[in-house]
């Protein structure tokens, strides 16, 4: 029989085991923002959040960011159900965010292959022009890729973490378990 996983007080039988608590996350939270306030200080900043993702990221972080800012969100899909990033990437939407000028921060739940956000940031880049465009992300994967994958590096990282499937706190599997207050590995 599995436990209960006291962070959320319920059965589950797809997770192995409660990789980052919500504590850790919460205390990583401050001192990603601390330092993201810092840098943009004074500057005009859009935050363009990767959904679904990076939703609750972008929400927990942002409200300890005490800056006047733009919000915006980007609708893309990666891993199309599986559970590794397919290498295509689809834009889920047909207009890009007004980013002319402004300093942009790209906000994502994980950083796998880099295929997605080196994707999102070229677009951004080519046809929204913003003064400057920094990454950061909840999750970095420890992980060799092969040579020629262009993999782009994120600014601001929450955890680096070894190559495993995860979810909870955004991420998800086949659109579930993103409500969950932890970060977990699945069960293969």
């Amino acid at each position: 029989m599995i436990a209960p996983i006291p962070e959320f007080g319920f059965k589950n039988r797809v997770i192995s085991r409660v990789l980052i608590d919500e504590k850790t996350i919460a205390a990583r939270l401050e001192i990603l923002a601390g330092q993201i306030t810092a840098f943009y200080e004074g500057k005009p900043l859009t935050v363009v959040a990767v959904l679904n993702g990076s939703l609750l990221f972008a929400a927990d972080l942002l409200r300890r960011v005490p800056l006047p800012l733009r919000l915006d969100c980007l609708s893309v899909a990666s891993y199309h159900g599986g559970m590794q990033s397919s290498g295509v990437v689809t834009f889920l939407q047909n207009h890009l965010p007004e980013l002319r000028g402004r300093h942009v921060l790209l906000l994502d739940d994980i950083l796998d292959t880099g295929q997605t956000l080196h994707t999102v940031r070229e677009r951004l880049l080519a046809e929204a022009h913003p003064a400057s465009l920094r990454i950061a992300v909840l999750l970095r994967k420890r992980k060799v890729l092969p040579p020629g994958l262009g993999r782009v590096e994120a600014d601001w990282v929450g955890f680096e973490i070894e190559d495993e499937f995860v979810v909870g706190y955004g991420l998800d599997y086949e659109g579930e378990y993103r409500n969950y207050p932890f970060i977990g590995v699945l069960e293969k």
